[in-house]
């Protein structure tokens, strides 16, 4: 069995609520842009993936996901046996080479998503039944909260409670006495929760030891990506500071600077996203080095829509993910290419069981979010 054929289907999906990450500059159309991928082998066997771009978070956009899959991927990758994962991304790493980590990481997320997809098809299985792993059933999420004003925050939590959210990420940085405010309140409305703060790289180093022990103060529970990803000398202060468990997330890639960040003592434990660092392959070897090593992992996502939220779903539940997930994509996405879209209830996400991914494409639904053509 080879690799037949590689299609990218740009797509954007309506969005509700407000997301910093989704807002683009003015004139651009509204939504939250992704690529469908869809692997098709010389024996008619059909996988699918999705690409995640966030320009706003990183540097891959839908127009470089879509030029890197069709002009570089598939034809790295055409001709190779779909089930050698290693061989695909040795492939896809020669075709667009890494710099610091690995190049255009989002991109090549869809073709691995899409990949294990195949391979759970061919078997008649979810992927996570290849890990030999059990987990879980369902997966508990957390609501994110990112007011522009404090007089919104009351409403945003009742907004998650309403729904039957129990726990919160909130969005920080820069300013220190809107997050401790922030804070404060909604551990206030939320006693009970699970309280997440991410300043996505947002605080500089002397702002971010400031305000670590009165975040802990507060009830937060972790701190992530307090400082920008190249920052290495702040991140180790920070962790020998011990106020909070310190996350890296924009700064993880892959599992070579994971490992060397850990011998630098940089982190207590890394946010996951598997869109972030190239797929399930990869998210996969993060999460058992940082197991080995004793460190935290929790869940987290780009927003994910669909096939990117089903694949976050087969890796967390079957590594028994323990704290609330921030998958916010039920949250601020409205649409679904599934023939069954994953709805939220009470909080909480059913990790779909059927083949592959788990989950189906609706060729209406897809054809109603697609874009057609770019370029």
């Amino acid at each position: 069995m080879k690799i037949a054929r590689l299609e990218a289907f740009p797509l954007r999906y309506p969005v509700r609520g407000r997301f910093k990450f989704l807002e683009g500059p003015p004139g651009t159309p509204p939504g939250r842009a992704a690529v469908l991928v869809k692997v098709t082998t010389d024996t008619g066997a059909v996988g699918w993936g999705q690409s995640v771009p966030v320009p706003r978070w990183s540097y891959e956009t839908l127009e470089t996901v879509l030029s890197t899959l069709e002009r570089y991927l598939a034809p790295a990758v055409i001709g190779l046996d779909p089930l050698d994962l290693d061989a695909v991304h040795a492939a896809m790493n020669a075709a667009i080479a890494p710099s610091f980590s690995t190049g255009q990481p989002i991109a090549k997320a869809g073709v691995d998503l899409a990949l294990h997809d195949l391979a759970g098809r061919r078997c008649g299985e979810p992927v996570s039944r290849a890990w030999s792993r059990c987990g879980r059933d369902r997966l508990t999420l957390s609501w994110t909260v990112n007011p522009t004003a404090l007089n919104e925050v009351e409403s945003l939590v009742a907004a998650g409670r309403a729904r039957g959210y129990r726990h919160f990420n909130v969005k920080v940085a820069p300013d220190p006495r809107f997050d401790l405010e922030l804070c404060r309140q909604v551990r206030r409305l939320a006693p009970e929760g699970f309280l997440w703060a991410d300043a996505n790289g947002g605080y500089d180093e002397a702002t971010a030891l400031a305000v670590a022990p009165k975040l802990a103060d507060l009830g937060v529970a972790v701190l992530e990506q307090p400082l920008p990803a190249n920052r290495l000398t702040g991140y180790r202060r920070l962790k020998q500071q011990g106020a909070l468990p310190i996350l890296m997330d924009e700064g993880v890639v892959s599992h070579v600077e994971l490992t060397e960040f850990i011998a630098l003592g940089l982190l207590d434990g890394v946010a996951l996203k598997p869109a972030r660092c190239g797929g399930l392959s990869e998210a996969r070897r993060q999460i058992e080095l940082l197991r080995d090593r004793g460190l935290l992992w929790l869940g987290s996502g780009l927003t994910d829509p669909d096939l990117s939220l089903a694949a976050a779903l087969q890796l967390y539940a079957a590594y028994d993910l323990a704290t609330p997930a921030a998958l916010n994509g039920p949250q601020f996405l409205n649409g679904s290419i599934l023939q069954t879209p994953l709805e939220p209830v009470n909080g909480e996400l059913r990790v779909p069981t059927g083949p592959g991914l788990g989950v189906e494409v609706d060729p209406e639904r897809l054809a109603a979010l697609a874009l057609g053509r770019l370029f």
